[in-house]
């Protein structure tokens, strides 16, 4: 709500004279939110935002422009982008009928343009944009994206955010790999497991995090080093009749990763913690 003022002046005869005051008011009607449909977010994930812009008047609105500033955050004498609009994802409602796509331009922000509000409807801009490598990784780590509506009609703009936050915990990966890929009969093989996490958190013995796998050719007389130290036989279990491998839930624990900035570009890089299992037997 704005407030006006208005003064007339009266004048006759070289005689100047200034009348009242008159004070009013400006009832706003427009009014517009910001909504991620996941409050969170990691590298290389599509954040889908939700702007629905609401008019409570009885004229409708049109020509109306909505800009994103894609997350912009400073960064040394200029900005970064943390966000990249994913080209072709934006949808347009009104009054929940799906329409036409608005004009789209993208010139460090996000413009869609020529968006119409109905009197007493409302209008939904739905769109998708990913966490480049610029989005700020780590705990306490967050895009605040901001965006406004202004146009004809619009007595101030509009001004609305939201924040989504880096997914923090763990955030678990396995390859397997053999080592010779040829092997002779009764000779030795090796199987090695990489456990890589990609999450803010270590995972520890209450994860539970354990690795089940059938040796197909069954292999004899095994031994197990975890991250380069003998496994007692206690952290696992294994039959040579079936070739079942069974390591016991908690006995695996994976670092966190560890997370850094480029002091020069600005992107984000991402260190996984890791665990290595290696069993060796012979077939």
């Amino acid at each position: 709500m704005a407030t006006f003022y208005n003064q007339a002046t009266l004048s006759y005869n070289d005689v100047v004279t200034d009348s009242n005051i008159v004070t009013g008011e400006i009832l706003e009607v427009l009014s517009a939110t910001k909504t991620a449909v996941s409050d969170t977010y990691d590298m290389g994930d599509t954040v889908t935002y939700v702007i629905s812009i609401v008019n409570s008047g009885t004229s409708a609105f049109t020509n109306l422009t909505v800009t994103d500033n894609l997350g912009a955050y400073s960064f040394g004498t200029g900005s970064l982008l943390p966000l990249t609009y994913v080209p072709g994802s934006v949808k347009y409602y009104i009054n929940g009928i799906l329409q036409a796509a608005p004009t789209v331009a993208v010139d460090n922000e996000l413009i869609f343009s020529g968006i119409s509000v109905p009197a007493g409807g409302n209008t939904t801009i739905v769109y998708e944009a990913t966490a480049n490598q610029y989005a700020p990784l780590g705990t306490g780590a967050a895009i605040t994206n901001t965006a406004t509506v202004d146009g004809t009609g619009v007595l101030s703009d509009i001004i609305i955010t939201e924040t989504v936050t880096n997914a923090q915990g763990v955030n678990l990966t396995i390859t397997k790999s053999l080592s010779p890929q040829a092997v002779v009969e009764n000779g030795e093989l090796t199987y090695t497991f990489v456990i890589q996490n990609m999450g803010g958190e270590v995972a520890d013995v209450t994860d539970n995090v354990a690795i089940t796998d059938t040796f197909n050719p069954i292999l004899n007389d095994i031994t197990v080093t975890y991250n380069g130290a003998v496994w007692p036989d206690t952290n696992y279990t294994y039959s040579q009749l079936t070739g079942l491998f069974q390591t016991t839930p908690g006995q695996i624990t994976v670092p966190a990763a560890t997370f850094s900035q480029n002091p020069t570009t600005g992107q984000w890089t991402v260190t996984p913690g890791v665990t290595t299992i290696k069993v060796t037997g012979t077939i």
